[in-house]
């Protein structure tokens, strides 16, 4: 069907909708729009349509003027509306209602008494019995509304009227208004229609976009995540709440339907076991798909960060077993340790073997084309045209000692921070006493390889990986590292303290015991990120950081230090607020809940903020099921604060207008935007994608099922 044909779409009373196009109605069956027998219009001077019981009805209207179909509850009336007229149709007979041509119709809404409103290009009327009245809307401060172009009308089951204006949107009993636009949450208002729900919803189609509001939430809902197309031509709402929309590229449905986290839990764990999984050690990234949407074939390939991702799915398996005891995510975190431990044992013994306890970034089967390929080039050409500090060395992508694997090399420091974050984890909920060998094996054998290497990752050519320096040397000496000097100088204690609580070997408490007392890593501590203020800063680091924290305040034995770095720590989570993100707010309440701090002037109160476990369980609804990559576009949106440039400290891209909030300074809602990792900037307005990537449920799952171990969430239901 040809979306630029669709003139109408309706409920057909069943659970699905007919659509109007070409003088014909069609239903949907087995996935296509098939005509219905006996609604077609026989000629173009009338307009056929279901009247009660599907008993046919003629109207003496031109169908291809037919811009909305109006039934009253009974179905005995029904209104016709053209640009031209409103038509009411009752006992077979077509009346005009005879509208003043010179103002085109938008929209029309009927009261209960069948009394007629109408939105049009000269304002908003409401039918008289003496003709038609044009309804003045005069807000608080004068101005005045409706008073030309009225985009839409509706009415809900309170009588209340629902206006649509360019300016915003007005909704009344017809003698008091109140009043709503971009600054009271409005997303967008080039509108082409209202309509209402049962439950007391409200849908507004846009050229950009559909917008659902409810109590006091204006939900916008905008890309092929939602809608087959931006432009929303018309659109209708059904008796179950399911909103139906006729698209620029299509029919379209939203529905409602309720569901419990647990089972949106159960619903990513799917997907990831069916399709997003890569090797028999399971890493645990995004994969390509056949089409947009299309689930039917998957392609996999490698990322540089596939050791960090696994390690955060395995993280959140490792807490959902530590709060339900289901042996399947004992399995599943299993299967994420002995993945991250393979990256460490798959350097070694090999043509190119680093140090003993070098973790690569991640690998891909010998099977698969050469990665080497052209790499030594393009690595030189970043080396001079971009990063001075990048590695150019051959094979970026060493084999392993058996020729099965090629693993990836360069292992980052977020790497590094991930595997940590698994290894602490792993060792304190899930592992058995065989299995703890095993963790103390791989944290022992990387602890050490810092110890031995002035506490940098020594690659297979012998010198530091690009990100892999966290020696004093280093972070307070070089004018090349000072940036990093409070997250690295974070990421080594962390190392270390953790290192020093699996093993239980003193060498690890030495070192960290130099770092702090003859290099001042604890005080570098205290400003992990150069920030000039919320939403400033590279978003990785965050993440990083934030997983360092958790484990830094778990084990740490520095009594003295201890309630500086959680001050330190409320310092950054306080910058982090407004993201609603659920990981971040959850670590910092594990260890903040109930935490003061003390100093020479008194003592300060560094609880979570206000609204930390609201803004989480918003953001832990709100993600949508579907993980594709869809684009959304935002800043076009009224209702957005934009950032200036020098609000950000990305120096490589000022990106003035682009990143923004909304009114009430957080970020956009989850559902209205799309990222595959915490590290996504979610200050950023508009986010490409095309649907043909599929992103795992692990930015979900890890703060859910932490949320379940410390108690933010009291039901695993």
């Amino acid at each position: 069907m040809d979306a630029a044909r669709i003139q109408l779409v309706e409920p057909d009373g069943v659970g699905s909708a007919r659509v109007f196009a070409d003088g014909k109605w069609f239903r949907l069956q087995d996935g296509k729009w098939i005509s219905i027998a006996g609604l077609a219009s026989v000629d173009r001077e009338s307009f056929v349509f279901a009247g009660v019981d599907g008993v046919a009805v003629t109207a003496k209207v031109a169908w291809p003027e037919v811009r909305q179909l109006l039934r009253s509850a009974d179905d005995r009336v029904a209104w016709i509306a053209t640009a031209k007229d409103p038509f009411r149709v009752a006992e077979g007979r077509t009346s005009s209602l005879g509208w003043p041509s010179r103002w085109e119709v938008r929209q029309i809404a009927a009261s209960a008494e069948g009394e007629l409103w109408v939105a049009s290009s000269g304002g908003l009327f409401r039918q008289r019995a003496n003709g038609w009245l044009r309804v003045g809307l005069t807000d608080p401060t004068m101005r005045e509304w409706a008073v030309g172009d009225v985009r839409g009308v509706a009415l809900d089951s309170k009588g209340r009227v629902w206006v649509a204006v360019p300016a915003g949107v007005v909704v009344g009993d017809g003698t008091h208004w109140q009043f709503f636009e971009g600054r009271d949450g409005v997303p967008y208002t080039d509108f082409t229609g209202v309509a209402v729900a049962p439950g007391g919803a409200v849908w507004f189609a846009t050229r950009i976009g559909a917008i659902r509001h409810e109590g006091l939430d204006w939900a916008y809902r905008e890309g092929g995540g939602w809608l087959p197309g931006d432009d929303v031509r018309t659109m209708t709402v059904d008796g179950a709440g399911t909103a139906w929309f006729a698209t620029s590229g299509g029919i379209g449905s939203i529905e409602r339907k309720p569901m419990t986290l647990a089972a949106k839990a159960a619903f990513y764990e799917d997907e990831i076991e069916r399709h997003i999984k890569r090797t028999p050690f399971g890493y645990t990234s995004e994969v390509g798909l056949a089409g947009p949407g299309d689930r039917s074939k998957v392609s996999y390939s490698d990322s540089d960060n596939d050791g960090l991702w696994t390690a955060m799915y395995g993280a959140g398996e490792c807490f959902a077993y530590a709060a339900t005891k289901n042996p399947v995510f004992k399995d599943r975190a299993r299967q994420a340790f002995e993945a991250l431990r393979f990256l460490q044992k798959v350097t070694q013994g090999g043509p190119h073997s680093p140090p003993k306890g070098y973790v690569a970034r991640t690998v891909r089967p010998v099977e698969l084309p050469d990665p080497n390929v052209g790499r030594y080039e393009s690595d030189k050409q970043e080396r001079e045209h971009g990063d001075r500090l990048w590695k150019a060395y051959e094979p970026r992508w060493p084999k392993s000692a058996d020729g099965k694997w090629y693993w990836k090399s360069d292992t980052s420091s977020d790497e590094l921070d991930g595997h940590f974050f698994l290894y602490a984890r792993y060792y304190d909920l899930v592992a058995d006493d065989a299995e703890k060998e095993r963790v103390r094996e791989v944290v022992r054998d990387l602890a050490d390889h810092f110890l031995e290497h002035d506490f940098s990752l020594v690659d297979h050519d012998g010198t530091p990986t690009r990100w892999g320096r966290f020696g004093p040397k280093d972070l307070n000496t070089s004018p090349s590292w000072w940036v990093e000097r409070g997250l690295n100088s974070l990421s080594m204690v962390s190392y270390l303290t953790v290192a020093s609580h699996v093993t239980g070997e003193p060498r690890y408490a030495a070192a960290l015991r130099r770092l702090i007392d003859d290099h001042g890593y604890a005080s570098n501590i205290m400003n992990p990120k150069l920030q000039t203020g919320m939403g400033s800063g590279n978003q990785s680091d965050d993440e990083m950081a934030f997983m360092c924290f958790y484990n830094l305040l778990a084990y740490s034995k520095e009594s003295a230090w201890v309630p500086k770095w959680l001050f330190a720590f409320h310092a950054y989570a306080v910058l982090e607020h407004p993201e609603m993100n659920p990981f971040f707010n959850f670590a910092y309440a594990a260890h903040g809940r109930g935490a003061s701090y003390h100093n020479a002037w008194g003592d300060y109160a560094i609880e979570p903020w206000a609204g930390w476990l609201d803004d989480s369980m918003a953001t832990l609804r709100g993600f949508p099921l579907d993980r594709c990559n869809w684009g959304h576009r935002n800043s076009h949106r009224a209702d957005l604060i934009r950032l200036p440039a020098q609000h950000s400290v990305d120096v490589y891209e000022p990106r003035q207008g682009r990143r923004g909030c909304r009114v009430n300074g957080k970020v956009l809602p989850v559902e209205e935007r799309h990222f595959n990792h915490w590290n996504t900037d979610p200050w950023d307005l508009d986010y490409g994608g095309d649907g043909r990537e599929l992103a795992s449920g692990t930015v979900f799952l890890l703060p859910y099922y932490m949320g379940l171990h410390h108690g933010f969430i009291t039901s695993v239901k």
